[in-house]
């Protein structure tokens, strides 16, 4: 027989409980081996068995906050409109993610993110890819103008993160969030395809 797993699935759960905890409390300097074993009622020797330093298991951190935001995101069904379908992977998937976990959102998704693993950098592409795939949907149904679809992933990347900076820091406040992201992705797919034409209107 082989020996049984001291630290398992669960324990490595309550390790990112505590680290996520630790982020909010003090930032990432915060996430300390000692302070994350203890946050969580465990050992050190937990923490170095699942992710084998203090580096490492903020990468594992960093990975499981885009996984999370993935798994989000997909969770939002497709239908048979995918401008709706685009709106909604912002505003049920993305913000959902956002307010659920704000302070992974700030560490790992504003301007001065730390640098990616590997791993994490897999992670990040692979909920990267989920946003990709609804807007090429929308190019494919006519509804991005001629924009290519590089462009408007940022132009909507950076449209959701700075709504979730927003609600996340205020102004804007949870009772009208849903409303105020919903209009104002709404009001930007509609001026995609709006500009275009006003262009090829110009140039006729």
């Amino acid at each position: 027989m082989g020996r049984p797993r001291l630290h398992d699935e669960h324990t490595r759960e309550a390790l990112f409980v505590a680290a996520e905890r630790l982020v909010a409390e003090g930032g990432v300097d915060a996430v300390g081996v000692r302070a994350v074993a203890d946050g969580a009622g465990t050992s050190t020797r937990a923490v170095y068995a699942l992710f084998g330093s203090k580096e490492e298991l903020v990468q594992a951190l960093a990975q499981r906050a885009f996984e999370l935001l993935m798994e989000q995101v997909a969770a939002v069904p497709l239908t048979g409109d995918p401008g709706a379908d685009l709106v909604a992977c912002a505003v049920k998937g993305f913000r959902r993610f956002a307010l659920d976990h704000p302070d992974l959102f700030r560490l790992f998704f504003s301007a001065q993110r730390q640098a990616l693993s590997a791993d994490s950098q897999s992670a990040r592409v692979a909920a990267l890819d989920q946003l990709i795939l609804r807007v090429e949907r929308a190019r494919a149904a006519g509804l991005l103008g001629g924009h290519p679809v590089e462009e408007v992933v940022l132009l909507w990347d950076a449209m959701c993160s700075g709504l979730a900076m927003r609600e996340i820091c205020g102004p804007i406040g949870r009772t009208h969030g849903e409303r105020i992201w919903t209009d104002a992705l709404t009001a930007l797919l509609s001026g995609l395809g709006t500009a275009s034409k006003t262009r090829t209107t110009a140039t006729a």
